[in-house]
């Protein structure tokens, strides 16, 4: 773990230390198998690769244990031509409570010429008092690039019983191909969280979502697979023919993971990360 501890020359006391974490990962073809190309990482961040035969699969590790106020986590991945690169994470992400300042999470992906690419995080877990700004930024080639993207969040512990009632979470989600935008996503919740996702036109109580964005070829064909897949907090809809939108809702992380992973396994076509099914 690398951590940067700053001291105020003024202060009796110094400024909590703060989690830095650099991921750099990217695919190739060699000899008509998916491995990887470029591996770097610094800090609190780092990737194990289980093996696999149809994909490299790169499995995300915030050594640091979890975000707070200041924590900086970047990701930079690329799927090099013709190849399939997944990435997924070790387990949950945290997002704690912030004494001061905001985490910060910034992750830009690049897909190249017929090229697939399967970013898979297990669920971002939410905490009372917790301040992050989080961006994923896409760019995907306009020759026959595959892009599958799920986001699942929780807010707060339902075993535990606790409600958000001050937070502040902010996501963006943008998605390029060829230069142009083809899909921009944004979230914001500040405040009383619990409040608002109490509200009918919101989240109707639940304190689990998730949202999932496929796009490619089989955008059409797969949309009543998945349709018949859903619960009745969850839908599905085409914004062209090949990009195909999800979004779910759930009472807790459970019954939201329960409906997602036969979702995510029929978009990508394969089974989910190692990770996700222990």
């Amino acid at each position: 773990m690398h951590l940067v501890q700053n001291f105020e020359a003024s202060a009796d006391a110094p400024r909590l230390p703060r989690a830095i974490g650099q991921l750099r990962v990217s695919s190739k073809m060699r000899d008509g198998t998916s491995c990887i190309d470029g591996l770097y990482s610094a800090g609190c961040a780092r990737a194990v690769f289980p093996r696999r035969t149809d994909a490299v699969e790169a499995i995300v590790v915030n050594t640091s244990g979890g975000l707070t106020g200041g924590d900086s986590f970047d990701v930079d991945a690329r799927a090099g031509r013709g190849s399939r690169l997944v990435i997924t994470t070790q387990a949950a992400e945290r997002a704690y409570r912030s004494t001061s300042g905001q985490a910060r999470v910034r992750t830009k992906i690049a897909v190249e010429a017929e090229a697939t690419m399967c970013w898979l995080p297990q669920e971002l877990l939410i905490f009372e008092g917790a301040t992050l700004d989080r961006r994923l930024e896409v760019d995907l080639s306009a020759k026959a690039a595959e892009f599958l993207m799920a986001e699942p969040i929780v807010l707060g512990r339902t075993a535990m019983r606790e409600v958000i009632h001050d937070a502040t979470f902010l996501d963006r989600i943008s998605v390029r191909r060829g230069g142009r935008p083809v899909y921009e996503d944004r979230l914001s919740l500040t405040g009383d969280v619990q409040a608002l996702l109490g509200q009918a036109a919101t989240a109707g109580g639940m304190q689990a979502m998730a949202s999932a964005l496929y796009v490619g070829p089989r955008a059409e064909a797969l949309l009543q697979q998945v349709r018949a897949l859903l619960p009745a907090t969850g839908g599905a809809s085409l914004l062209r023919p090949d990009i195909l939108v999800v979004r779910l809702l759930g009472r807790d992380g459970f019954m939201l993971r329960s409906a997602l992973c036969p979702v995510l396994e029929a978009l990508s076509g394969a089974v989910l990360p190692r990770s996700w099914r222990l």
